[in-house]
C-alpha cells in the first residue's frame, strides 16, 4: 500500500464512537485507504457504554491495530510514510496532549509526529459548550498546521437517518485527505 492511502485513525475517549467506526466502515468500502488504528483506553470505555459492544469488534475494521501504549510502534516515527492522521472522534484531553505536545499515549505520539511531518492532522473534536481552554488548545494545534473538524451536522444534503448524519462528517474527513468519496450527498447535487 503506498504512503498517499495509509491513514494513521485514532480514537480517543470522547462520545460518539459512532464516528470512528463509520469512518472505518467507509474506508473500507472505498478499498483505497489502509487504516492504522489506535484505540485509547478511553476509547475502548466510550466504544463498550456507547455501542455496547467489545472493542475487539471496532479493531476487526482497521487494517492494522496498535496498542496504544506502544510508543514504539511504527506509527510513533515519522520515517513510516503515511498520508496523514484523523483522531475521530477527539477528545478534550486528547486535544490538550496534542496541543502540548504531550505524548503519552500513542494516539498523542502518533498526531505529534503527523505534525513535525507537516502531514494533514484532522482532530474531530467532540465536546460542546466549549470553554475558553478548548478554544485556545484548537488554536494551538490550526497553528502547528492541523484542522479541527468538529461533527457539526449539515442539513442540505438533507439526512434521513443517524448515519446519513455520520457520513457526511466522514466524507468532509476524507476530503480532508483529497480521498474521492461519495459519503454524502454535495452541495449542488
Amino acid at each position: 500500500m503506498s504512503e498517499s492511502t495509509r491513514l494513521v485513525v485514532g480514537m480517543s475517549g470522547s462520545s460518539a464512537p459512532q464516528l470512528g467506526v463509520t469512518f472505518l466502515k467507509i474506508a473500507r468500502e472505498l478499498g483505497a485507504v489502509e487504516t492504522h488504528l489506535v484505540l485509547s483506553t478511553g476509547a475502548r470505555k466510550s466504544i463498550e457504554l456507547e455501542l455496547r459492544t467489545d472493542p475487539a469488534e471496532v479493531e476487526k475494521l482497521a487494517d492494522v491495530v496498535y496498542d496504544a501504549h506502544d510508543l514504539g510502534a511504527s506509527i510513533s516515527s515519522g520515517s513510516f510514510p503515511v498520508a496523514g492522521m484523523v483522531v475521530i472522534p477527539c477528545s478534550m484531553r486528547t486535544l490538550a496532549a496534542v496541543a502540548t505536545g504531550n505524548s503519552d499515549n500513542l494516539v498523542a505520539r502518533a498526531a505529534d509526529v503527523t505534525l513535525k511531518e507537516r502531514r494533514p492532522l484532522v482532530l474531530v473534536t467532540r465536546e460542546t459548550p466549549l470553554n475558553l481552554i478548548h478554544i485556545r488548545n484548537m488554536e494551538t494545534v490550526t497553528l502547528a498546521g492541523g484542522t479541527i473538524l468538529p461533527p457539526v451536522p449539515a442539513f442540505y444534503h438533507r439526512p434521513e437517518t443517524i448515519d446519513d448524519l455520520l457520513r457526511q462528517t466522514c466524507g468532509k474527513v476524507l476530503d480532508q485527505f483529497r480521498i474521492p468519496n461519495a459519503t454524502f450527498r454535495r452541495w449542488t447535487e
